[in-house]
């Protein structure tokens, strides 16, 4: 199977776009989709089971290769993040805190990470062109990112931010910034940026290597650009899974291994937030999401990004 999150590429103005909400910006980008290959038929005389999803099941797991839609209204084509407990001492200024376990129900969770991790959830808007000249047109996307810095470095995917010439930042208390690029890791569909703040609240990083299939997982993120700060809740539903994205600007494919696979409701503009676990630390960047199954989406292990935020860091 293929799969990748929203890739929103930029369209010609006045073009519809299928994925419109009501009251949403007239323009929204298209976004990538991926679809699964149809199940290979059933031998002479082995039981029907009912359902699609029993039916593809298997091939899922066999096969685990997905084209996908990019969670993203961007330019491509898409927790463990512990809270800190009362009385514990504050991550040093200018870095990601350590994840501390954390005892609660699992509604209180919700309401506790959404509580921590929203101050460091943005909203980056690229501007920038598609085509080819004499024929390129203007194009914007949009996506999101998480602070991993006090001083403002934020984490988001790359193809949120490939091909654009401006990218704008906007903070949770409304604030607008220019951002620029630090560091890309297109093999893994990572990407920071910067924006000139300070004493901004960074995320906590947790250990994606723990990650456990079944364990809460909770998004945050700006689904279509608009509806910041929204906030989504499922399970882990797999590990290492292997996808295939795909740009439908520019028809080029990416392959994305070791992805964690949740149920949580991601749709375009999550791409680049955060996938966090029960106590608020991240351990996902949220990268895809199916167009053809349902609750089926993709996130890069955080462990996966720690070597790039040590080195602009340094």
């Amino acid at each position: 199977m293929s799969a990748h999150e929203t890739n929103d590429a930029g369209r010609t103005p006045g073009e519809p776009d299928p994925w419109k909400a009501p009251q949403l910006p007239p323009a929204d980008p298209p976004h990538r989709e991926w679809s699964a290959p149809a199940p290979a038929a059933p031998s002479a005389g082995s039981p029907r089971r009912d359902g699609l999803a029993r039916r593809l099941a298997p091939m899922m797991m066999a096969v685990a290769l997905l084209s996908a839609s990019l969670s993203a209204i961007g330019t491509y084509a898409a927790i463990t993040l512990t809270a800190k407990p009362a009385g514990a001492a504050p991550a040093a200024a200018g870095s990601a805190g350590v994840a501390q376990p954390v005892n609660l129900t699992q509604s209180d969770a919700i309401v506790r990470v959404a509580s921590l991790v929203k101050p460091s959830v943005v909203t980056i808007t690229s501007s920038g062109t598609t085509g080819f000249s004499p024929f390129s047109v203007p194009s914007t996307g949009v996506g999101s990112g998480f602070i991993v810095n006090a001083d403002g470095l934020i984490l988001t995917n790359n193809h949120v931010i490939t091909g654009a010439t401006t990218l704008t930042v906007v903070l949770d208390d409304g604030r607008s910034m220019a951002a620029t690029v630090v560091a890309t890791d297109p093999a893994h569909d990572l990407a920071l940026v910067k924006v000139s703040g300070t004493g901004l609240t960074p995320v906590t990083l947790g250990d994606s290597s723990s990650v456990q299939v079944g364990q809460l997982a909770i998004a945050i993120g700006s689904p279509l650009g608009t509806f910041t700060d929204s906030v989504t809740q499922g399970i882990v539903s797999g590990v290492n899974r292997t996808i295939t994205v795909t740009d439908p600007a520019t028809r080029t494919q990416e392959r994305l291994t070791g992805l964690i696979q949740t149920d949580a409701a991601i749709n375009r503009g999550n791409s680049g937030g955060p996938l966090l676990d029960a106590s608020g630390a991240v351990i996902g960047i949220i990268t895809a999401s199916s167009s053809n199954a349902q609750d089926m989406g993709f996130a890069v292990p955080i462990n996966q990004a720690k070597p790039m935020i040590e080195a602009a860091t340094r």
